[in-house]
């Protein structure tokens, strides 16, 4: 368990087996669809209610916004380093899930994990293995967010190379910014393999 400066605790819950709702979408901490490709609501809730849901709300929005960019390429489109430096869209769906491990899992939870955050994909490894991993540890965030009484907790172990710990308020914030600032470059890596903007 991890305590914040109030003496809180967060009780963490086992995620389920796939993750996913139904519908194929991330689910938010009450069970309700958090996964939106459009629009400002959430169908029966209200985000000015709750701090973490308006948080993951947009977490969710720049998630699927990565996985989307990839939609409808070849294996070897998607795999196209679209920059010298080699990133690809498989390679930024790859990151993000082991960004995900780390934060909530590694640094939040304490656990004892190693993440390979880098951006080289397999040869053998699929788009579909990528993406049911991303949603898998995503689901996984969210549901660490939802067992915690307030985002004021702070974390179990310092992220390495920083001085101390911070809490699950700022590794939200953090992972929006991460998130988005790949979203947007998956944009450009697609319109650059075949022109779809938009998406």
């Amino acid at each position: 368990m991890a305590r914040g400066n109030s003496g809180d605790r967060c009780a963490i819950v086992a995620v389920s087996a796939s993750g996913i709702t139904s519908a194929g979408i991330f689910a938010g901490p009450q069970g309700g669809p958090a996964l939106i490709s459009g629009g400002m609501s959430v169908p029966g809730r209200d985000l000015v209610e709750s701090e973490s849901d308006v948080l993951l709300f947009f977490l969710n929005r720049v998630r699927d916004a990565v996985v989307r960019a990839s939609a409808g390429l070849t294996s070897e489109q998607q795999r196209m380093p679209g920059v010298p430096s080699g990133t690809s869209l498989l390679g930024l769906i790859k990151h993000l899930a082991a960004v995900e491990e780390h934060w909530f899992q590694r640094v939040f939870l304490g656990e004892d994990r190693s993440t390979d955050m880098s951006m080289d994909v397999p040869a053998g490894v699929t788009r579909d293995e990528l993406v049911a991993a991303y949603r898998r540890a995503c689901a996984r965030s969210d549901e660490i967010v939802g067992a915690c009484p307030s985002l004021s907790v702070l974390a179990k172990t310092v992220n390495p190379g920083e001085d101390g710990v911070v809490s699950l308020r700022r590794i939200l914030a953090h992972m929006i910014e991460e998130t988005a600032r790949h979203a947007g470059h998956a944009d450009i890596l697609r319109e650059r393999v075949d022109g779809a903007t938009g998406l």
